[in-house]
Order: structure tokens, then C-alpha cells, then sequence
């Protein structure tokens, strides 16, 4: 009997008793909030700053123009004085960080589509392993489908042989024809004319006879 999926569940938020999965799911979550925050930062054009400490005690973070400058901000509570010499790089960094992140936000949907198209290539080989067993190594084959792929064998075998029988006897046939043709009174020439007929008595000695010496 085929279990019927439940689809998508909510999950429980408690922290997980898995060391394992915690790690795993710390990896995917955290990619994912600084996915988000780099779409809010193209999207919006705001400033942001995160920073994520692991279960391992690792630091990670993500800041838009920049961690420290965004942390510093959020501090004096001012909005920085800069001249226009530093306004015009800060612009120009600006600039190329919203190209980043907007590369970043196309090769990331490009390597999820990867990966989907990658499942169903796997879905899909799985499925003509299953309904092409014979393709499969000898070793790998069941007693039923060996037997089954012998039958299938000799049967090939039985066709093989009969066709050969076959072409045996129509180049025999051939041989014939050909034989009788060329030993016959009179024959076509094959650089003249179909219409012009090959008559022996008309042609001249050389010292030959009609027969074969």
C-alpha cells in the first residue's frame, strides 16, 4: 500500500535535540535570511547589518554599504557627515554592491532551478532503470528476468539465423543468373547500349577459341 505524503508541515518552533539536524537546518536558514536581506537592500535600498553566531561559535554576517558602518549608524543615531569626494565613492560602492546582490539573487534562483532539474533527471533514471531492467548488469538481474532475457536471447538467435539463411540463398540466386549470363550465346555488353547485343561468332581471332582454356 503507497503512503499518501502529508505535504508540507509546521514546524515546531523549539530548538532541535538533533545536534545534526540543527547544524543543517542553521546552514539553510541562515543562507536564507541573507538571501532576503540582499533582495531588501536591491529592492529598497536600504542599509542593513546582520550578524549570526553558530552553534559552533562561528560568526557570520552580512552588512549593506557594510557591517561596521551600518553598526555605527545604528549607535550615534546620526547620519554620517562625508564630503562629496566620499559621497561620490560611497555612491559609486553603493552601485556595486546592488549589481552583487542583484548577481547574487540571479545565480542563486539559476542554482535552485539547477537543482530541481537535477532531481527530476535522477526521478527520471530511476524510473526507466526500473521499466528497462534488461539494460542493467548481468549481476544485478533477478532468476525471472534471467530467464526471461535467455528466452528473449534465443529468440534473437532463432531470427538471426533465419535471415542469414536468407541472404545465403538470394546471393546463391544471383551467383546463378550471373553464371548462366555470362556462359549464355549471347549477351549485353556492359559499356554499350542495351539495345546493341553481343554476337561471339562476329568477333575476330586472335589465336582463342569460344570456350575456357
Amino acid at each position: 500500500m503507497v503512503r499518501k505524503s502529508k505535504g508540507r508541515q509546521k514546524v515546531e518552533m523549539v530548538k532541535m535535540p538533533n545536534e545534526s539536524n540543527l547544524q543543517v537546518t542553521f546552514s539553510k536558514r541562515r543562507s536564507g535570511l541573507f538571501k532576503k536581506a540582499s533582495e531588501l537592500c536591491t529592492l529598497c535600498g536600504v542599509e542593513v547589518a546582520i550578524i549570526v553566531f553558530s552553534p559552533g561559535k562561528k560568526v557570520f554576517s552580512f552588512g549593506h554599504p557594510g557591517v561596521e558602518p551600518v553598526i555605527e549608524r545604528f549607535i550615534n543615531r546620526t547620519t554620517p557627515q562625508t564630503s562629496p569626494t566620499m559621497q561620490l565613492i560611497e555612491a559609486h560602492r553603493n552601485a556595486s554592491v546592488r549589481e552583487l546582490n542583484v548577481r547574487l539573487t540571479q545565480v542563486s534562483n539559476q542554482l535552485e532551478m539547477e537543482k530541481k532539474k537535477t532531481e527530476e533527471l535522477n526521478h527520471t533514471r530511476k524510473e526507466n532503470k526500473s521499466q528497462c531492467w534488461w539494460e542493467a548488469p548481468i549481476e544485478e538481474l533477478n532468476l525471472p528476468q534471467l530467464e526471461q532475457l535467455k528466452v528473449s536471447l534465443e529468440h534473437l538467435k532463432k531470427n538471426v539465423a533465419r535471415q542469414v539463411d536468407k541472404l545465403l540463398i538470394q546471393n546463391s540466386q544471383v551467383r546463378h543468373q550471373q553464371f548462366y549470363a555470362s556462359t549464355s550465346g549471347a549477351a549485353v555488353l556492359p559499356f554499350e547500349s542495351k539495345n546493341v547485343v553481343f554476337n561471339p561468332d562476329k568477333v575476330p581471332s586472335h589465336g582463342y577459341g569460344r570456350g575456357f582454356y
